[in-house]
């Protein structure tokens, strides 16, 4: 029978640390007829659930991974990109070898992710993988030689800057000018846990970086767009014009930019 005498939230703090839809707690407090107690049966049934599944997801998202090691491939990288589409900043790549027993869940393509779940899991990514690294392409060289030539050249450096060096690459589409087996996925993201490590981190690096940004160049909105052409943005442009962060060879930077000298 229940202990009644336990208030709602004492419960509450019983039922936080179950982690099995079998554990006795939940069998004990079945009959008791509070309605409190049954709400929070039911939330800790449907809290329950959605770990299983999550924890299904994350295992399906792993099975590039597991196909590798178990074929005797020890280091897997995982290779992504952020910040192709922006006005203004570089673009930002990401290389990460997970360990075997990697184990964060929620680990999942960036933008699926919200921007605090994306803050929490960057540090816990830093801490298990195996090895992590960045590779940055600015601005001057998105104009140079176009956006998709630059994240290759980001990615190229990402992969040669990690500490492990991979025996096979996993690539969010892209093909990386390095001499190491590559996996190309579309929206690999999505697909593969290592891939969606190295989104996160990417993602989080370079917000980071327009945040700097923003305090350098105020009045574009940096931190809350991260480059990309909102109407604070292209306000910003409209009356301040182009920073040197500005990518000038994107259409509306360039019209700003022809806009100012005639």
């Amino acid at each position: 029978m229940p202990d009644k005498k336990l208030s709602i939230k004492q419960v509450k703090e019983l039922f936080a640390p179950v982690t099995s839809m079998t554990d006795p707690i939940l069998s004990q407090f079945k009959t008791d007829s509070r309605i409190g107690v049954q709400r929070l049966i039911t939330a800790t049934q449907t809290r329950l659930e959605k770990a299983v599944e999550q924890e299904q997801l994350f295992q399906e998202r792993l099975r590039y991974e597991h196909s590798f090691w178990e074929r005797g491939i020890q280091h897997v990288a995982g290779v992504d990109e952020v910040g192709r589409g922006p006005l203004a900043g570089p673009v930002v790549t990401a290389a990460v070898i997970l360990p075997h027993d990697f184990d964060i869940p929620l680990v999942n393509d960036s933008k699926k992710l919200t921007h605090l779940e994306r803050e929490t899991l960057f540090p816990q990514i830093i801490k298990q993988a195996k090895a992590v690294s960045i590779g940055i392409a600015s601005n001057e060289i998105i104009d140079q030689i176009n956006i998709y030539e630059a994240t290759r050249v980001a990615m190229k450096q990402a992969v040669e800057r990690l500490s492990i060096q991979p025996e096979q690459l996993i690539v969010d589409a892209m093909q990386i000018p390095v001499p190491v087996p590559q996996t190309r996925l579309i929206k690999g993201d999505a697909k593969s846990a290592s891939v969606s490590a190295a989104s996160i981190v990417a993602k989080v690096y370079r917000d980071h970086l327009m945040a700097l940004y923003d305090v350098i160049y105020p009045g574009y909105g940096f931190t809350k767009n991260a480059g990309y052409g909102t109407k604070i943005h292209m306000h910003g442009l409209d009356t301040l014009g182009a920073t040197p962060i500005h990518r000038k060879t994107f259409a509306p930077v360039r019209k700003i930019i022809n806009a100012s000298r005639s």
